[in-house]
C-alpha cells in the first residue's frame, strides 16, 4: 500500500507541473488570438494600460473553456509519453501495476477538474462575460486619438474635416489649416480657412479646442435646398478666432445590464427560466396569430357574428339538423365517403349547408368582378393588391418575430448545454491523451504536441460545426452541442482499450501487413537451413504429401478454371474451404521439410506461395455484406472482375507449387539413389 501511495504520488508530481504549464501557455495562445481578432477596437483610442490589462484579465476568464480541454490532452499526452520513453511505463506493468491502475491517482484528480469546470461555467463565467463585452464594447465605442497627419483630409471627427498642410512637432503649431465643418450636410457646409493655429482639448476632455490666426470662414445664411439657384452666404474675415467642436474624448464605460440580460451572462437557472417563459410567449403569440389569421385571411371559416371557429358545439348541432332535413344528402355523403368519391352536386350541397352554418354566403368572383364599372376597376384591383400587400407584411412581421423568439431560445439552450459540455470534454481528453501518450511512448514537446493541436483541431471544427447548425435552427442543439462528444468519446474508448492491451495502433509495420492483406499480398516465407535436425525427414512420407498436395492442387486449378456466374459467385462456398485447407497442408508440409539435411530442399521451401482464401476470392463471409454487394450492382460487379484476376493469381501460384513439389520430389529421389 505505501508503494501504490508513492506510486500515485509520483504520477500526481509528474502531471500537475507540466497540466499548469500546457494550460497558461495555451491560455496565452489564445489571447493572443483573441487580441489580433480586436486590435482595430483597441488601437489608436489612448487607453490605459490599466482598462487593458482589465479588458485581457476578463477575457482570459473568458478562454478557460477552450485552453483547458486542450491543456488536459497536452499534459496527459507528454506525462505517459515521457513515462513510456523512460521504460517507467513498462517498469510499473513488470510489477503487475496495469495502466489503469497508474491512471487511477488522474482520474479522481480530473473528475475534481470536470466538477469545477461545471461551477467555473455557471458561475464564474457569465459575470466574467459580461465585464468583458461591456468593456470591448465600451471600447469600441470610444472615439479615436485626434492626431492629423499632413497633407491629408483627416475625417475622424464627427461632423468635421480638418486639412493640415504642415505642422511643427516642437511648438504644436498647425500651418494652412483648411475646416470643413458639414454637421448640417454637404451641401450647407461652413469653410474656415487659416494661415496657422493650435488645438488642444478642453479640461473635461469633452470639446476640441482650435485657436486660429488669419483666416476667413465661408457659411450659407439659410439652408441650401435642391432647387435654391441663389443662396446668400457670409464671408467673415478675422485674425484671432477660437472653435470649441464637441468631441468626447473620455472612456464612457457603457452599463453592463443590457450584456448581462443576455444569454452569455445567465447561469442554469436564469438561462432555464428565460427558455420557459419565451416558450410561453412564442405559444401565446402563436394562438393569437393563428386566431388573426383564421378571422382575417379566411373569413369563410368563422362566423360573421361571433369570429368563432365554424364548428364549435352548438353549429356541429346546427349543421346536424339541417343534415336530418336532407336525409338523402347525407346517406349520399355518407356512401361515397366510403367508397372514397362524391359527386359535384352532393360537394355543393354540402358547402350550402357549412356556408348556412357559418352565417356565411358566397358568390361568383368573375360576375361581381364584372359587374364593376370598367372604369372602377383599376381602381378595385390597385385596393386588393394594396390589401394584400399589407397582410403579406404583417404576416413576414409576425413571422420575424416569432423566429427572432426562437433564435433567442436556441441561443440560451446552446449556453445551457455548454454548462456541461466543457466537463465531459475534459474527461474526454484525458482518456485520449493519457492512454495515447502510453501507446506513442514519445515525451517532451514534438510529438505530443503535434497530436494534441491535430486532435483539438479536429474537436474545435467539429464543435463549431455543430453549434452553428445548432444556432441556426438545422440541427437540433441538443444534436449539435453534443456532437463533438459523441465523436471523441468512441475514439477515447478505443484508445484506453489498445493501450490496455498493448496493441501497436502507431506501428507502420501492423498497418503495411494489414493492406497487404487486404490486396491480397503475403511477405514471401522465410525458411533457413537449421544447423542441428532434431526430427529427420523420412523420404517416403515426404513423397507421398508432396503426392498428395500436388493433386489436390490440379483439382483447385480445375475448379478455379470453370468461373462461376454473377449469380453462382455469392454462393459458391465450398472453393474457400478447399484453398485454406490446401494452404494449411502446404504450410505443414514446408514445416515438415525444413528438418531436411538437403540444402536445395530446404532452399526452395523460400519460393513456395501462400495459398488462402480472402473475401475477394470467396465473398459469402459476412453474410449480410454478401447480399449488399450482390444487390448493389455496381459494387458486387466491381467484386466480380477482382474475382476473375485473383482466380488467374491463384492458378499461377497452384502451378508454381505443382512446380516446386516437383521438384523436390526429384532431390528427394536423387538422394534416395544415391
Amino acid at each position: 500500500m505505501a508503494i501504490v501511495k508513492k506510486l500515485y504520488t509520483f504520477i500526481l508530481k509528474s502531471f500537475l507541473p507540466l497540466f499548469a504549464m500546457t494550460f497558461f501557455i495555451v491560455l496565452f495562445i489564445v489571447l493572443m488570438q483573441f487580441l489580433w481578432k480586436h486590435i482595430d477596437d483597441l488601437v489608436g483610442k489612448g487607453l490605459p494600460f490599466s482598462l487593458i490589462g482589465e479588458l485581457f484579465f476578463y477575457a482570459g476568464v473568458s478562454m478557460v473553456p477552450m485552453a483547458l480541454p486542450l491543456a488536459i490532452l497536452l499534459a496527459s499526452l507528454m506525462t505517459y509519453g515521457n513515462f513510456g520513453e523512460k521504460f517507467e511505463l513498462t517498469a510499473m506493468k513488470a510489477s503487475g501495476i496495469s495502466l489503469v491502475h497508474t491512471m487511477r491517482p488522474l482520474i479522481v484528480l480530473m473528475f475534481f477538474v470536470a466538477v469545477g469546470a461545471f461551477f467555473f461555467q455557471n458561475y464564474a463565467l457569465p459575470p466574467a462575460q459580461v465585464k468583458m463585452w461591456t468593456l470591448l464594447f465600451s471600447m469600441r465605442q470610444k472615439s479615436p486619438e485626434v492626431e492629423i497627419p499632413e497633407g491629408v483630409f483627416y475625417d475622424q471627427i464627427p461632423g468635421y474635416n480638418l486639412l493640415v498642410q504642415s505642422k511643427n512637432q516642437d511648438t504644436g503649431m498647425l500651418y494652412d489649416v483648411m475646416i470643413y465643418d458639414v454637421t448640417r450636410g454637404g451641401d450647407n457646409a461652413t469653410i474656415l480657412v487659416a494661415d496657422s493655429g493650435r488645438m488642444a482639448f478642453t479640461a473635461d476632455m469633452r470639446y476640441l479646442y482650435l485657436h486660429l490666426f488669419t483666416g476667413e470662414q465661408f457659411e450659407n445664411l439659410r439652408e441650401q435646398k435642391a432647387l435654391d439657384k441663389n443662396v446668400p452666404f457670409r464671408r467673415e474675415s478675422f485674425v484671432d478666432k477660437q472653435i470649441l467642436i464637441p468631441f468626447d474624448a473620455n472612456f464612457n464605460r457603457m452599463d453592463e445590464g443590457g450584456i448581462r440580460s443576455q444569454y452569455v451572462g445567465k447561469n442554469i437557472v436564469e438561462l432555464q427560466h428565460t427558455i420557459d417563459s419565451v416558450s410561453n410567449r412564442i405559444d401565446s403569440t402563436g394562438n393569437i396569430y393563428a386566431n388573426d389569421l383564421r378571422k382575417n385571411a379566411f373569413p369563410l371559416l368563422v362566423d360573421r357574428k361571433t369570429g368563432q371557429p365554424v364548428f364549435t358545439q352548438s353549429e356541429r348541432e346546427k349543421k346536424s339538423e339541417i343534415e336530418k332535413e336532407n336525409p338523402a344528402l347525407k346517406e349520399g355523403k355518407n356512401r361515397n365517403q366510403k367508397e372514397g368519391k362524391r359527386t359535384g352536386h352532393e360537394i355543393k350541397e354540402e358547402i350550402n349547408i357549412e356556408e348556412e352554418v357559418a352565417g356565411v354566403k358566397t358568390f361568383n368572383l368573375d360576375s361581381l368582378i364584372l359587374s364593376v364599372p370598367m372604369e372602377r376597376r383599376g381602381r378595385l384591383f390597385e385596393t386588393a393588391l394594396s390589401i394584400s400587400k399589407r397582410r403579406v407584411n404583417e404576416v413576414q412581421f409576425k413571422s420575424a418575430t416569432i423566429s427572432d423568439d426562437k433564435m433567442s431560445i436556441r441561443r440560451h439552450k446552446i449556453e445551457l448545454l455548454k454548462k456541461y459540455t466543457l466537463s465531459v470534454a475534459c474527461l474526454i481528453f484525458f482518456f485520449i491523451g493519457a492512454p495515447l501518450g502510453a501507446i506513442i511512448r514519445k515525451g517532451g514537446l514534438g510529438t505530443p504536441l503535434v497530436i494534441s493541436v491535430l486532435l483539438f483541431l479536429f474537436y474545435y471544427i467539429i464543435d463549431n460545426t455543430g453549434y452553428k447548425m445548432a444556432r441556426d435552427g438545422r440541427w437540433e442543439v441538443w444534436i449539435g452541442i453534443w456532437l463533438s462528444t459523441f465523436i471523441l468519446a468512441p475514439l477515447g474508448i478505443y484508445v484506453t482499450y489498445k493501450a490496455m492491451n498493448d496493441s501497436a495502433v502507431f506501428n507502420p509495420d501492423s498497418y503495411k501487413e494489414l493492406l497487404r492483406k487486404i490486396r491480397g499480398i503475403r511477405s514471401p516465407r522465410s525458411i533457413g537451413r537449421k544447423e542441428v535436425i532434431i526430427n529427420e525427414v523420412d523420404n517416403s512420407e515426404a513423397n507421398e504429401r508432396l503426392s498428395k498436395l500436388i493433386d489436390d492442387c490440379r483439382e483447385l486449378i480445375e475448379k478455379l478454371s470453370r468461373r462461376p456466374s454473377y449469380g453462382e459467385l455469392w454462393s459458391e462456398k465450398a472453393i474457400g474451404a478447399e484453398l485454406n485447407k490446401t494452404g494449411e497442408e502446404l504450410d505443414s508440409l514446408t514445416e515438415y521439410l525444413q528438418d531436411s539435411r538437403n540444402n536445395n530442399i530446404v532452399d526452395k521451401l523460400s519460393e513456395f506461395p501462400w495459398i488462402y482464401s480472402d473475401f475477394v476470392i470467396n465473398p459469402t463471409h459476412p453474410a449480410w455484406l454478401s447480399k449488399v454487394l450482390r444487390w448493389f450492382v455496381p459494387g458486387g460487379y466491381v467484386l466480380y472482375l477482382l474475382n476473375k484476376k485473383k482466380r488467374r493469381v491463384l492458378i499461377g501460384d497452384l502451378n508454381k507449387t505443382i512446380e516446386l513439389a516437383e521438384t523436390i520430389k526429384g532431390e528427394l529421389r536423387s538422394a534416395s539413389t544415391t
